[in-house]
Formats: C-alpha cells, structure tokens, sequence
C-alpha cells in the first residue's frame, strides 16, 4: 500500500502542471484578443481607407488686381494768412472752422494811422502837379523869350531843368499815394482762396505784423490729393504689369480711412516723382480724388493730412487663376496647396500667390487651369498619399467677380468655416484651419472622422509641421 501510494502521490504531481499551462494560455490568448480588438482611441485612429477631401478645380476667373499702400491726404492748394501792415487787430471776420470762398474778408486791422497816410500822399500829388504847372508857365515864358531876343540860353536851359524835376516830383508824388493806398487795403485781410480755415492764432487787440507769424491757415477743399510711397520694387512691378494696357491710365485709385470703411469716390494718379528717395528707396505717387460735401455726415470725408491706405487696382478686370482662401497653407517654405493628381493621389504644390483677400487666393504661379485644388479635408492629407476625392462644397460668391485685394470686401462662410486662421499673408500659422471640429463641417458628407489635435476648433496641420506629420492615421 505505501507503495501504491506513493505511485498515486506520483502520477498526481506529474499532471498538476496542466491546469496552469491552460490558464497561462488563456491568460495570452485574451491579451492578444485584447490588442486584436480596437478600443475608442483606436477606433478613432486606426486605418479606414483612403480619406476623403473636397476639391476645387483652379480655373482662370476675372480678377480686379489691388495692391495696398500707406497714404496721406493733402490739400491742393494751402495757404498761411499773414498780416503784410503792421498795426491793431481789430475784427475777425470768420467762424473758427469754416468753409470761406476768395475774396471773403478774414480779419480787419486798424486804419485810422493808414488813412491819415494816405491823404497825406494825395495832398502831396496835388503840391508836385501844381509844381508841374508852375514849370512848364516858366517854361513857355523862357522860349518866347529867347524866340525874341531879349532872353538868354541859361534861363531857358533852367526853366526845362525845373519842368522836367518837376515832373519827376509828381511821379514820386503819385507812387507814395498808391503805395499809401495799397497799405490801407492790407488791413483788410481777405481770402485768397476757397477752401476751409482752420483756428485763429491770436486774437483781437494784438498788434499784427509781417512778423508775427501765421494768423490761420486755409486748405482747399475738393479736390484732395493722396500722396504714398511705393518702393523701387513695387514701382517696377507695377509698370510692367500696367505698360501694355495703358499706363498710369489703366490704374484707379481707391481709399480707406482709418475707421475701415471704403471711401466711394475713385482718385487717379496725377504725380510720379522724378527721383528716388535715397533714404527709403522709395519713389513718390500723387493722385487725385473727388472730395464732395456729404449730407450724411454733415461735410467732407477726406482731412488734411489724414493717413489712408490706398490701393491701386487695374481699371479693367483680369484672367487669373483662383483658389478658395482655405486650400492655401503655409510652412517654411512658403505657401503650398495639394491637389490630386491623375493617380489619385495628393501631391503638394508650392505657391506664388498675387494679391488675395480672406476667401480667395490669386495664384501667380504654381498651379494650371484644371488642377484638382484639395479644399476640404486637407487636415487629413499627408503628400503621395491616396485619398477620395469629391467635389467640394463651394461657398456662393468665391468663384465670379473676384476682388484680389479689394477694401472692405465682406466675409463670407468659407472664411470662418475651413478657411486657414491666419488668412493674411505673413503669419506663421498659415496651415491652421478654424472653424467646425475636426471631421464634422469640415469634412464632407461620408468622411471618417480625423484625429482631434486636442485644440478645440483647430486642426492640422500646422504651418511648422513636416508633411509626414500631417495625417491623422495612427502609426
């Protein structure tokens, strides 16, 4: 029996292994089960075929050229009023502010001491023409003498000596008095031009002079010049864009004021400078615009010396490729846009764009007409990379009439929905799009849902990300 025992004691520790090498099994066959089986992370990045993008065609579209520039208004015509007499101040004649034509009286000086001068330069005219008179009876008596005989040379050669000092002595006499009479003008100080005067400098019972400075100041007020520099560059490319159309004649100028609305009135270029400033390398633009009384608000819009940013644009619109705003992204190289290639595949495209506004970019260079331009989804695309293509749900508006640059041109839903955050050019997050979250408006109808960056209302790629970390398929 010990025996048998010992044998049954034997057989049962040569099989208790086998219930651990089943759980052990087990134990692996559910880890790996569990890795197989996608939990909601994975769900949210694993592979699901090629992403879907929208797409656009680039297509040539009439485009309005602009390009912008910092500006200051001047006045045609602007005068300082000086006092030419010295004497009392003794009226203003004018409204601080107002609008004054030529020939309204501005201030008047005392003239009492001018008066006086003149009736003494008059009664001194009236003395030198009696003095006249007086020579030439000397005269005539000095001839008939000498006709006679009983006369000699001398006196007559001093009687024409006296006529013609006489004479002479009326002509001084004359001038002083006209000279007296001007002086009494001068103080009555009129507006040599139409235009609006500013405030007065001193006031009545000053005593004014032609030393005493400025008085006021009258600036014309319709029409206005813009005067802007444009450099070296700018200035070049301008005249070859605008030489084969025309010129100066082919360009129209328009403005916006400080308060960002768009001055209606259009200006043209009437001044090109004849030298280059050496300091800035720029050259000096003057144009010309219309600045007529407003009765909404209640006068003129355009100031002296207000800062403007103008912007020239061709009169006639132009055939250019266009792009939506939101295709275009930025990184270190520059601007890029993708679109898909006959294989259907995304492949990169580097840009230069001309003059764009927030929903449409003018590209230059980069892309042809007929390009497949991905504008939706473009957070999910990485180069070479196949995707599904479809065409994009276009915003109304974005594709005719097109106003590269153009004032005051209003949003429209492509700018808040997937157009890039930094829609000007020269930001560094050129690449983010704003707008929905990932894979929702901004994906078309059917699309799997991209990776979250974890930025609410943000999604790649980013401007400084490499394209290899532009997709939001998991690794």
């Amino acid at each position: 029996m010990p025996h048998m025992t010992r044998r049954t004691s034997s057989r049962g520790s040569s099989r208790a292994p086998a219930p651990r090498i089943r759980h052990a099994l087990l134990g692996a066959a559910s880890a790996l089960a569990l890795l197989a089986a996608p939990g909601p992370a994975m769900a949210q990045f694993g592979p699901q075929g090629p992403p879907a993008v929208g797409v656009q065609e680039a297509a040539r579209r009439p485009v309005t050229e602009s390009t912008e520039f910092v500006g200051r208004v001047e006045a045609v015509e602007r005068v300082e009023i000086v006092a030419r007499v010295t004497g009392y101040l003794q009226e203003r004649l004018f409204q601080e502010g107002q609008e004054v034509h030529r020939g309204d009286p501005l201030y008047r000086i005392e003239r009492q001491s001018f008066e006086a001068e003149l009736a003494r330069a008059q009664a001194n005219v009236a003395s030198a023409e009696a003095e006249v008179a007086n020579a030439r009876v000397t005269l005539s008596r000095a001839q008939e003498l000498t006709r006679s005989g009983a006369g000699t040379r001398v006196a007559l050669d001093n009687a024409v000596a006296q006529e013609r000092t006489a004479n002479a002595q009326l002509v001084a006499a004359r001038a002083a008095a006209r000279s007296a009479e001007v002086n009494l003008s001068y103080t009555e100080i009129s507006s040599p031009i139409d235009g609006k005067i500013g405030r007065t400098n001193l006031t009545v019972g000053n005593v004014v002079g032609p030393t005493t400075g400025t008085l006021a100041v009258i600036v014309s007020q319709d029409p206005m010049r813009v005067s802007f520099p444009v450099s070296q560059r700018q200035a070049l490319e301008l005249r070859d864009r605008y030489a084969s159309r025309g010129g100066v004649e082919a360009v129209q100028v328009r403005f916006r004021t400080a308060d960002g609305k768009t001055y209606p009135e259009v200006g043209r270029i009437e001044f090109i400078d004849n030298q280059i400033n050496r300091a800035t390398d720029s050259i000096l633009i003057r144009a010309r615009v219309p600045n007529p009384t407003r009765p909404e608000i209640g006068g003129r819009s355009l100031i002296d010396g207000q800062f403007v940013n103008v912007f020239v644009e061709g009169v006639e619109p132009v055939l250019a490729i266009t792009i939506p705003r939101a295709a275009v992204l930025q990184d270190q190289q520059g601007y890029y846009a993708f679109i898909v290639d006959n294989e259907g595949k995304a492949q990169r495209r580097n840009l230069r764009l001309g003059r764009n506004t927030p929903q449409v970019a003018v590209v230059e260079e980069g892309l042809n007409p007929g390009d497949r331009v991905i504008v939706e989804g473009i957070q999910r695309v990485r180069p070479g990379q196949e995707v599904n293509a479809a065409p994009a749900s276009v915003p109304p508006g974005t594709q005719a009439g097109t106003q590269a640059g153009q004032p005051g041109a209003p949003a429209s839903p492509a700018a808040t929905g997937n157009a890039p955050a930094s829609a000007a050019p020269g930001r560094a997050n050129q690449g983010t799009a704003q707008g929905a979250p990932v894979g929702t408006a901004s994906s078309p109808p059917g699309a799997p849902a991209a990776p979250n960056t974890g930025q609410p209302g943000t999604s790649q790629p980013q401007a400084a990300t490499s394209p290899a970390n532009q997709s939001g398929s998991a690794r």
